[in-house]
């Protein structure tokens, strides 16, 4: 099975047959529900484990993905640049060169960890994003330390730092094949959003996991931009499990980073020494999970169409006309 047919043909359901046998057959698919659009290298799913907070956790997910032969695309972390020294991060950037993984690190500070009280609050203020010139000055100064170790995808937070960042690559100041994943925790949840953040610069883009399969071929109708999909979902984002909803995410959101999160596991964020054992435990139960999903997809038939690893880069996006660099006075 090629790689596009894999997101064109008809949707894989758990128990098919069985349940067409009794009379209970699933509602006839809609061909166009399906995506249309792939990744550059043919591939319409991709692979990322979440969390991964250093070089010790990072070399716990190599070793338990090669027992359980789980491929890998991409790595994340979640606690920032800002919480690494230079000698961690560039352990990390060689320990994913050599798996061919790519490895991104999250930009800090930002607003869930400053000093405003209305993060707090009911109404979760202004969450993640960079509160004031003096947090989104920290962002950048990440980003530019971050890719001068070699850091190729750094993880965005604010709409702000997203679109500076991206003038920066458009500039030269950071690499050209720099990438810009958009967290999770600002995601968009319409169409016309997430079209915002393409072309804010995103090349990634979370979308919430409690969005519906419609909503995924809403956005699909309007944008080629990868998404990145908890397919578990960790508690802070509603704790959401949808592993048997994996062959849809890819037949409907293609091309799509099928994330392994963790639900029912304590928050490692910022990540220190304290919490090394959960942090070490959980990065082996997340690839654990990303078996189970890829067993999964394999009894449905529904695994065909992974980009090689080694794969980073989303293709041709649609992106803003940068302003002049000042604002007149």
């Amino acid at each position: 099975m090629t790689a596009a047919s894999s997101a064109t043909s008809g949707p894989r359901r758990p128990a098919d047959a069985a349940l067409a046998s009794l009379g209970h057959a699933a509602p006839a698919p809609d061909p166009a529900d399906a995506s249309a659009h792939t990744f550059p290298d043919g591939g319409t799913w991709r692979t990322e484990i979440p969390s991964v907070e250093g070089p010790e956790a990072l070399a716990t997910v190599f070793k338990e993905a090669g027992r359980l032969d789980v491929p890998i695309h991409r790595i994340s972390q979640g606690s920032g640049v800002w919480m690494l020294t230079d000698a961690e991060i560039t352990e990390m950037v060689e320990s994913c060169a050599e798996r061919n993984a790519e490895l991104c690190l999250f930009t800090g500070p930002r607003g869930t960890w400053d000093i405003g009280a209305a993060t707090r609050s009911d109404s979760g203020g202004g969450g993640l994003r960079a509160r004031g010139h003096d947090a989104v000055a920290g962002c950048v100064e990440d980003a530019l330390r971050a890719a001068s170790l070699g850091v190729k995808c750094l993880l965005v937070a604010d709409e702000g730092v997203l679109w500076l960042l991206s003038r920066l690559r458009e500039r030269g100041e950071l690499p050209a094949d720099t990438t810009f994943k958009l967290s999770a925790l600002i995601g968009p949840v319409n169409p016309a959003s997430f079209a915002v953040y393409e072309r804010l610069g995103a090349d990634s883009i979370n979308i919430p996991s409690d969005l519906t399969l419609e909503h995924l071929t809403e956005i699909r109708r309007v944008s080629r931009a990868p998404m990145d999909f908890y397919v578990e979902a960790p508690d802070d984002l509603g704790g959401y499990v949808r592993l048997y909803d994996a062959a849809e995410l890819i037949r409907r959101g293609a091309p799509i980073y099928l994330k392994f999160g963790l639900s029912k596991s304590p928050g490692i964020y910022p990540y220190g020494a304290q919490l090394r054992d959960v942090a070490l435990n959980s990065a082996r139960e997340r690839v654990r999970r990303g078996r189970l999903v890829l067993d999964l997809l394999s009894r449905l038939g529904a695994d065909g169409g992974m980009s090689p690893l080694g794969s980073r880069l989303p293709g041709p996006l649609r992106r803003f006309a940068a302003d002049a660099d000042h604002i007149d006075s």
